[in-house]
């Protein structure tokens, strides 16, 4: 059966209040009493109601004495992949103690995050916890990785890592777990991106991040298996399956790849039902998923074949399919089997783009300017790029001081588009990582459209990282929100019309029709024109506000009336790094929601 949901215990009337707010913080409670019935289910007796309820509960609470709470679970306990999250809090409420299943039933975080809701301090004993070291035996689940030893098991991995003998980590991929690896490395592990670099006579223990068999590595193992293969079958009808899924996984083990790599196997609508495929999905334990003819036959594939072209209307079944699935490249090209004479089929494998070790861009949104406001994960990728290529003067030249040491920081602010992507180039084919930092939230005019279709054409991975924009900064910064209750609920972010022509549909004062909330970009030079057609609809005493460096040291803001607007723009000398905000949500302390209204009922208040 599976476990869900929460019980909690309590032996006394002291833990009553307590146990009712957690009822009301935490999903799915259950809450037990020995001496009370009124509002509490009853157990008769504590051991054997304990039982049952490690049984049926993924959490288990005690508001006891810890020797209460050992006593009442000791003869249920089997295994740490199997047991309950059992934690033991004091009828006082100052300890929240992590008891049983600290990592794998995820005790240690239920600890944390109930002592911060009833103000109590967590106890957890976990070694590794203690040591702040990684917790291994979780480790693949929190980032959809699977998990295989070789040379020991994982207590014998665990116990290695926790008393910090030198350990060797590969990563073969980037990504996001592979980041976080990087960045909260302990001390007694060395880092390694290619196998050939280590020196195995200095360590104890290997870990690696892969979707590669390696063999003949003389200390124990723990390989991560990230999901990043994709498996492609074709067949003929009615095609036996007998002995085909030992047969094709062999063949990828010899390739050098790993099974338990395989995300999905993958096929055409023709092959749905076969039973062949349905096996070797089964074998894995993955899904199957099929795609038509259509699709699959406007695949570039390296092996095309007429005859296949002729029975499904696509020139291949096995190569388009693992391609289509995995946006990458393959890795193993069709290949042709037969066990059974009449069975014929034919398989191909292909990875993920980010199994392709190599180069990678990051196009990192700065936010407004302070470098606080910068995103944590914006912050992340700015210190561990090899190549931060920042947007000159929109930029504060104080976000790159995030920048590892050795790291290249450069401005964009003299470069035509192909020499930053040249430079950018240049580090991606040294398998670096680039951070492209632009100002911002980089799709919000951030002119990233025509880098992205150079790095399409050139086959480069790269990825965009929010930030926050400064219409988000003028919102906070003018202590107003934008949107006001039965009377402004649209922000239009947009700009003037200077040398970059605007579509005639979104004119400034066809816009202003809607006298919504206007944030007008890149249009400080033409504010005389911007004041022009807004005042098309909206009032001359119309609320408006000029923004100047939202953020940034030097940060100054106007407010005035729009009919005043170039008025003040013209006075100031302002041009660059302007933002123009219109609209009566400025300073408006009118109009109120009614989420936190007694008499509205919602999902969360009944």
């Amino acid at each position: 059966m599976d476990k869900r949901g929460i019980a909690i215990i309590t032996l006394s009337e002291e833990a009553r209040e307590l146990a009712l707010l957690l009822e009301r913080e935490l999903p799915e409670v259950d809450l037990y009493s020995t001496k009370e019935q009124e509002r509490f289910a009853y157990l008769e007796s504590l051991q054997q109601g304990s039982g049952e309820l490690m049984a049926k509960y993924q959490l288990v609470i005690y508001f006891s004495a810890m020797g209460i709470c050992v006593r009442s679970i000791a003869p249920y306990l089997e295994s740490k992949y199997s047991d309950s999250a059992v934690l033991c809090i004091d009828t006082t409420g100052k300890y929240v103690i992590s008891v049983v299943s600290g990592h794998v039933g995820g005790a240690n975080d239920w600890a944390k995050r109930i002592a911060a809701i009833i103000g109590a301090e967590p106890i957890i004993t976990t070694q590794s916890d203690r040591l702040e070291l990684w917790a291994l035996d979780t480790l693949g689940r929190v980032y959809d990785w699977k998990e295989e030893t070789v040379g020991g098991s994982l207590n014998d991995v665990i116990a290695l890592f926790v008393h910090k003998e030198p350990t060797a980590l590969l990563m073969d991929i980037r990504s996001k777990g592979t980041a976080w690896l990087e960045r909260t490395k302990p001390e007694h592990i060395d880092i390694y991106w290619r196998s050939e670099e280590i020196d195995w006579s200095k360590y104890k223990l290997f870990i690696a991040v892969t979707h590669k068999v390696y063999t003949d590595i003389p200390i124990p193992q723990l390989y991560y298996r990230p999901q990043i293969l994709h498996l492609g079958i074709g067949c003929r009808k009615e095609a036996s399956p007998t002995g085909v899924a030992d047969f094709i996984l062999e063949a990828i083990r010899r390739a050098g790849f790993s099974p338990k790599s395989i995300k999905g196997i993958h096929s055409i609508e023709l092959k749905k039902d076969e039973a062949l495929i349905a096996e070797v999905a089964n074998k894995i334990g993955v899904e199957s998923y099929f795609y038509s003819s259509d699709i699959l036959a406007e695949v570039e594939v390296p092996n095309p074949s007429e005859k296949v072209e002729e029975v499904t209307a696509s020139a291949s079944v096995s190569e388009a399919s693992a391609l289509y699935a995995s946006r990458g490249k393959l890795l193993i090209e069709k290949q042709k089997g037969v066990i059974e004479q009449g069975s014929d089929f034919t398989f191909a494998l292909a990875v993920e783009p980010v199994g392709a070790l190599g180069g990678h861009i990051e196009i990192v949104g700065a936010g407004p300017g302070d470098p606080e406001l910068v995103s944590v994960r914006g912050k992340q990728f700015l210190q561990q790029a090899d190549l931060i290529l920042y947007a000159g003067s929109l930029v504060p030249i104080e976000l790159t001081y995030y920048a590892k040491e050795g790291a290249t920081v450069r401005s964009s602010a003299d470069m035509a588009l192909e020499e930053q992507f040249e430079v950018m180039k240049e580090f991606y084919d040294r398998h670096c990582l680039v951070v492209r930092l632009h100002t911002g939230d980089p799709a919000i005019f951030g002119a990233i459209q025509e880098q992205m279709a150079l790095f399409d054409e050139a086959g480069m991975s790269y990825h965009i990282t929010p930030g926050i924009s400064s219409f988000q900064a003028a919102a906070a910064e003018l202590q107003s929100q934008f949107t006001i209750p039965e009377k402004v609920q649209t922000i239009i972010l947009t700009r003037g019309e200077g040398r970059t022509p605007m579509p005639e549909r979104e004119q400034l004062h066809k816009l202003a029709a809607s006298q919504s909330t206007m944030c007008i970009f890149l249009s400080a030079s033409i504010a005389e024109k911007v004041q022009e057609e807004l005042l098309v609809h909206y009032p001359p005493t119309t609320p408006v506000a000029v923004c100047y460096k939202l953020t940034w040291k030097d940060q100054r803001i106007w407010r005035g009336e729009l009919q005043h607007l170039a008025q003040i723009v013209k006075e100031n000398k302002l041009t660059l790094t302007t933002l123009i905000v219109v609209g009566e949500a400025i300073d408006n302390r009118k109009g109120l929601s009614k989420l936190y209204a007694d008499d509205f009922k919602h999902l969360f208040r009944p």
